[in-house]
């Protein structure tokens, strides 16, 4: 028998305000202090005073108000008695604290941008690594606790810490500007930034990923989306995300074993998320690598693949964005709209350098291909390949399956 859930109405309204809130008061409070530990500090107060006190008081009307205004004062409380150290801090953001607005007009000639835009850029700046740049990303705008990012990142929480600190000073060092680019830079910057949204959500969609992790690259594609509406490729990953993650659901049989797209209850498919990605590409003109990967997503999710269109597209996206992963995606392609011997040359030619050597997808391709062409015998042992070299226990019982279904 299920225990009763007796958590308090107050604690759902907290999680829904700190959803909607966190991010904008850490980031309102990082660009007014310019210290983003005190920001974050600040920020977790206010949702454990909201914890301790709208169980008695009532949910407030403003919620994610009272948490902003609960977490400046603690900051004008934490800067007032600040040490001689942080002086010129305090000089600096008590008076923009205590303003009405919540912090200072923009500066002459600057756009009026949004917080969380910045703080997204600030986070994705080249001059971090790019792991230092997800983590931080998770930390500080997906307000993901310490301890999950590092089971996330396979290390202790301690070193994660310093990992966050490290990179946290690093842009005070290098006094990396906390603001949106504009202009050409903006075009220059928006690719990092979407690499970013991109890797945290294959972090999360793996076979063995955090599913929590995909939503929260989803949140963020989507806010990002919002927020720079003229671009079309933060369009575009939006609807890339929305179109692999519908299909979460029907990856894993009744037994919790991956199931090939072929092979999917296609009824378990969420066909709203599929509905809203393909709105989101319908206006598009642009031809960007998210562009043309959310439109080879969309042909999988609308119906049986137009195999010919879909090696098209990766023809497309190969001379835009050459690279080993998507050379092999378009093998597979390739395979299906032509026949596997197609494929496997194409295969053959993006396996040329070494880049793809022992890489267990390309082995698992290879595979598929080579018993498609007729030969079962060598299939069957480039499965196994795959699977003694595949680091996720799921597909690698997946790679032995195939194995077996083809000897």
């Amino acid at each position: 028998m299920t225990a009763p859930d007796r958590r308090h109405p107050a604690d759902a309204a907290v999680a829904e305000a700190a959803a909607e809130a966190y991010t904008r008061i850490v980031a309102a409070l990082i660009r007014i202090t310019g210290d983003w530990t005190l920001a974050e500090d600040c920020a977790q107060e206010a949702l454990a005073q909201a914890l301790s006190r709208w169980p008695e008081s009532g949910v407030p009307d403003n919620p994610g108000g009272w948490l902003m205004t609960v977490a400046r004062n603690r900051a004008l409380d934490q800067l007032r008695r600040a040490s001689v150290e942080r002086r010129k801090l305090r000089e600096l953001a008590v008076p923009a604290l205590t303003a009405a607005t919540g912090g200072p007009a923009p500066e002459e000639g600057e756009d009026v941008v949004d917080d969380r835009l910045r703080l997204i850029f600030t986070c994705c700046h080249p001059a971090l690594a790019m792991e230092a740049r997800v983590a931080l990303t998770l930390r500080t705008i997906c307000a993901v606790p310490t301890r999950d990012v590092a089971r996330a990142f396979l290390v202790s929480e301690s070193a994660m810490t310093r990992r966050l600190t490290r990179a946290k000073t690093k842009i005070a060092d290098a006094r990396i500007p906390y603001r949106v680019p504009r202009g050409p830079a903006l075009a220059e910057r928006l690719p990092g930034v979407l690499a970013v949204l991109y890797l945290l959500f294959t972090t999360g969609y793996d076979a063995d990923g955090e599913p929590a992790f995909a939503a929260e690259a989803i949140r963020l594609a989507r806010l990002l989306a919002g927020l720079v509406p003229g671009e079309g490729e933060p369009r575009a990953l939006l609807a890339l995300f929305l179109l692999q993650n519908s299909r979460r659901d029907a990856r894993r049989d009744a037994a919790g074993e991956l199931v090939p797209l072929d092979r999917q209850d296609r009824t378990r498919w969420d066909r709203a998320a599929i509905a809203e990605a393909t709105g989101l590409l319908r206006d598009l003109r642009h031809t960007g690598p998210y562009v043309l990967q959310a439109r080879i997503a969309a042909c999988h999710a609308t119906g049986d693949a137009d195999w010919p269109a879909v090696a098209r597209l990766y023809d497309r996206l190969a001379a835009l964005q050459p690279n080993p992963v998507v050379e092999l995606n378009r093998a597979v392609a390739h395979g299906y709209a032509y026949g596997p011997r197609a494929g496997l040359a194409v295969l053959a030619e993006a396996r040329t350098g070494g880049a793809l050597d022992g890489y267990p997808l390309a082995l698992a391709a290879e595979a598929d291909l080579t018993a498609r062409a007729g030969d079962r015998a060598r299939a069957a042992g480039l499965f196994r390949e795959a699977a003694a070299r595949t680091h996720s226990e799921a597909e690698r019982r997946a790679l032995l399956t195939r194995a077996d279904e083809v000897a």
